[in-house]
C-alpha cells in the first residue's frame, strides 16, 4: 500500500510541477563516494592505458598494466574511503564528547552561541530568546542542535565507512571495465585503443549526465565536461608516454 502510494505521489508530481518534490534520501551521504569512484576508474584507467600505448607497449603488457592498475586503484580508493570516514567519525564523535562536558559544565555559555547562531539565521530577538529557553529544557536537544548548527551535522547524514569503502573500491572496478575489456577481446592493439577510447568516453558522459540529473543541472553540459576533461588528459598521457618511450628506444 505505502508502494503503491509513493509511485502515485511520483506520478503526480510528474505531472504537476507545483507539487511537493522529494529529496534523494537516504542515498545522499554516499553520492560522493559513488560518483568518485567510477569517475576515478573511468579516468585514472583511460589514461594509464593510453599512456602505455603511447610507450610502446604490446597488447599482453598493456592488458597486464591495467589489470595491476585496476587491482591497485580499488585496494587504495576502498583502503582510503574508509580511513577517512572512519577518521571524520572519530573526530566528530571526539567532538561530541567535549560539548557534552560544555553542556554539563559551562551551559550558560552554550545558550549564549545558540542564542549567537539563531540570530545569525534571521530570528527576530524575542522569538530567539523563547527558542533558547525550550532548548534550555532539554541536553539532548542542546546537544543535537549544537551538531546540527556548529558541526554541520545530523545523525541521518552520518556515512558507514564499509559502505563508503564497497562503493569506493567496487564502482572503481566498474570504471575500469571499458578500458580493460576491449584488450581482452581484440588482438589489435589499435583496434583495442580504439574501443576502450570510445567506452570510457562513453561512460564518462553517462557518469556525467547522471550528476546532473540528480544535482538538477544541464545534463548535456555535466556529460560533455567530464568527457573533455579526460580527453585533454588522454592526449597528455599519450604524449608523456610516447617521449618516455622514445627516450628508452
Amino acid at each position: 500500500m505505502v508502494t503503491i502510494h509513493a509511485v502515485a505521489t511520483k506520478r503526480e508530481a510528474q505531472q504537476d510541477p507545483t507539487l511537493y518534490e522529494p529529496h534523494i534520501g537516504e542515498t545522499r551521504q554516499y553520492w560522493r563516494d559513488i560518483i568518485l569512484g567510477v569517475n576515478d576508474g573511468l579516468v585514472s584507467m583511460f589514461l594509464l592505458v593510453v599512456g602505455v600505448v603511447g610507450g610502446g607497449l604490446d597488447s599482453g603488457p598493456v592488458l597486464l598494466t591495467a589489470l595491476a592498475g585496476a587491482l591497485a586503484g580499488a585496494i587504495s580508493m576502498a583502503a582510503g574511503e574508509y580511513l577517512a570516514t572512519k577518521s571524520q567519525d572519530q573526530v566528530l564523535e571526539a567532538e561530541l564528547r567535549l560539548e557534552r562536558v560544555h553542556i554539563r559544565d559551562h551551559r550558560q555559555q552554550e545558550l549564549d552561541q545558540l542564542r549567537e547562531m539563531f540570530a545569525d539565521m534571521g530570528l527576530l530577538e524575542e522569538d530567539v530568546d523563547m527558542v533558547v529557553t525550550a532548548f534550555d529544557r532539554s541536553d539532548d536537544a542542546i546537544l543535537n542542535a549544537m551538531k546540527a548548527l556548529e558541526f554541520g551535522f545530523v545523525d541521518s547524514e552520518r556515512r558507514s565507512p564499509y559502505r563508503a569503502m564497497v562503493a569506493s573500491g567496487a564502482l572503481f572496478i566498474v570504471g575500469s571495465l571499458p578500458s580493460i575489456v576491449p584488450f581482452l577481446v581484440f588482438d589489435s592493439l589499435n583496434v583495442a585503443l580504439a574501443w576502450a577510447t570510445v567506452l570510457a568516453l562513453g561512460g564518462l558522459f553517462v557518469v556525467g549526465v547522471v550528476k546532473a540529473r540528480v544535482a538538477k543541472n544541464s545534463w548535456l553540459t555535466s556529460g560533455l565536461e567530464n568527457m573533455a576533461i579526460a580527453g585533454v588528459g588522454g592526449i597528455v598521457a599519450w604524449l608523456i608516454g610516447d617521449a618516455v618511450g622514445a627516450a628508452f628506444v
